[in-house]
């Protein structure tokens, strides 16, 4: 089992991964900026021995827009550098692997927005939250609207040796 140490660090002695391939929007930056001032700084800074981020790269620069100068992190102690490396690509896309159950996300945004919750706190615009309550129809359709597939219109066409007029369906 990996050991960890939790403590308080100076945003000045972390250093950001030069190779990070997770990019960061303004917006996003913003978004998880609101999302500590809401909540806290409820998820630490993963960092190694050398203060270097492992994960939370977006949190550090949220938390530099809030000025905050220290943030809260766990160090991994013991990561070798292919772990290191691999884990701060797996940190960011695991998450991305999961689902959602729309249903019952719609229920719970529903009732955050009774309680006065803004919801965009959540991440997600109310452009998001209205395309999952698309209540489209997905079962088969009847006969009048697809028409009877056994009784296709002909599909005429002209030799060009002959000339002569052939039905498709019937010589296909």
């Amino acid at each position: 089992m990996k050991q960890y140490k939790y403590s308080v660090m100076a945003i000045s002695k972390l250093k950001p991964y030069k190779n990070n391939s997770r990019t960061h929007t303004a917006e996003q930056i913003d978004q998880v900026a609101r999302s500590i001032m809401e909540f806290g700084f409820t998820n630490p800074v993963l960092v190694d021995e050398k203060g270097g981020i492992i994960a939370g790269h977006c949190r550090v620069l949220a938390a530099k827009e809030l000025n905050y100068s220290e943030v809260p992190t766990i160090e991994l102690k013991g990561l070798s550098e292919a772990q290191r490396k691999a884990y701060i690509i797996a940190d960011n896309q695991l998450a991305l692997n999961a689902g959602w159950d729309y249903e019952s996300l719609i229920f719970e945004i529903d009732s955050l927005i009774e309680l006065g919750v803004d919801i965009e706190l959540t991440g997600f615009t109310q452009e998001d939250l209205d395309s999952f309550k698309f209540d489209g129809d997905f079962g088969p359709g009847t006969e009048d609207e697809q028409g009877q597939l056994d009784e296709l219109d002909p599909k005429y066409v002209d030799c060009p040796h002959c000339g002569k007029e052939f039905d498709l369906r019937q010589h296909g």
